[in-house]
């Protein structure tokens, strides 16, 4: 027989056993890291979260992606902005809610300078001028000059489309028509497929679209691809110049990068920053991003703030001059 004393033991002993799993089970969530992605499942920014998510597990532990799409990026940025400052709710920054949107919508349910912490940008992809291939054969169209030219010499014919007012490919072009003292009709689709689409099948004469989503295209012959949007020639297609070198000070290309809400302890941005930044550098995951025709662009904390800073100042300008807005 157990005296009273044994059963007590035994019963906490089997109490806790119970318990453990719960216990465990809580644990396990309180020190889960999750990136909210500010778009749907399936694009690149999601693909590239979770190439890293994988990549960083070695060093942090379990690390999710949660999907919080809509309002052009601004309903998952703002979910980031109200989580707890533990390190462990996690966002991704992109030119549209860091650098278009504050000056896209007249009001946005959070401050990109004042509620986040900067942990390092992620990548930088190379936007792309393409024209229909059928459209520049016929039009004797070769180079961004010969296009400018045209544009200049029958104004009003040309047309360009976009995925939207307000979208990266809108303000490019406002800014390319700006900077080439062309005028051309701009045609916004809902979305950057259907303005593909548009392209491709004659219905506008160009796009500035992105070099990961136009790459197949342009090397089927389908897309002529005219000049690149960044300061300097992609890797990915070394012939194709830029449009700097025609117009000077063009500059535009797609990023984002990691942020965590602002109140993050510096020493937990600091442990974030090395974990995602040796990945970043990691032959692994430079590879997988080069299946996207992606650059890793890891950067310090401080250099991710700078970046997002002069964003905002330029599109500030190129929204005005596009004379968009959402609400």
């Amino acid at each position: 027989m157990l005296n009273r004393r044994q059963l007590i033991t035994r019963s906490a002993l089997a109490s806790a056993s119970l318990a453990l799993p719960g216990f465990a089970s809580a644990q396990a969530a309180a020190t889960t890291t999750r990136i909210v992605v500010p778009f749907a499942a399936g694009g690149p920014i999601d693909v590239t979260a979770r190439i890293l998510a994988e990549a960083v597990k070695g060093t942090l532990g379990t690390v999710i992606v949660e999907n919080r799409p809509g309002a052009g990026g601004n309903i998952g940025v703002s979910a980031v902005a109200k989580a707890a400052p533990d390190g462990l709710t996690l966002g991704i920054a992109t030119t549209a809610s860091h650098g278009i949107n504050p000056w896209l919508f007249k009001q946005l349910p959070y401050d990109p300078a004042r509620d986040f912490a900067a942990i390092t940008q992620m990548l930088r992809v190379p936007n792309v001028l393409v024209m229909n291939a059928e459209t520049a054969a016929r039009l004797k169209i070769t180079t961004l000059a010969e296009l400018i030219a045209y544009g200049k010499a029958n104004p009003g014919k040309l047309n360009y489309g976009s995925g939207g007012n307000g979208s990266a490919g809108h303000l490019a072009g406002e800014l390319f028509k700006n900077q080439a003292g062309i005028f051309a009709v701009h045609i916004p689709y809902n979305g950057g497929n259907p303005a593909q689409l548009g392209l491709l099948s004659g219905q506008v004469d160009f796009n500035f679209d992105n070099l990961a989503t136009a790459a197949a295209n342009i090397r089927s012959g389908k897309l002529k691809a005219l000049a690149v949007t960044t300061a300097q020639r992609s890797s990915v297609v070394p012939e194709v110049p830029t449009v700097a070198a025609t117009l000077p000070g063009f500059e535009i290309d797609t990023w984002w990068g990691l942020i965590a809400p602002a109140g993050t302890p510096a020493e937990t941005v600091r442990k974030l920053n090395t974990a995602f930044g040796d990945a970043l550098k990691s032959p692994e995951v430079k590879s997988r991003f080069a299946l996207l025709l992606a650059e890793p662009a890891p950067s310090t904390p401080e250099q991710f703030d700078d970046f997002m800073k002069r964003e905002r100042a330029k599109y500030e300008r190129m929204v005005k001059l596009s004379g968009a807005q959402v609400d």
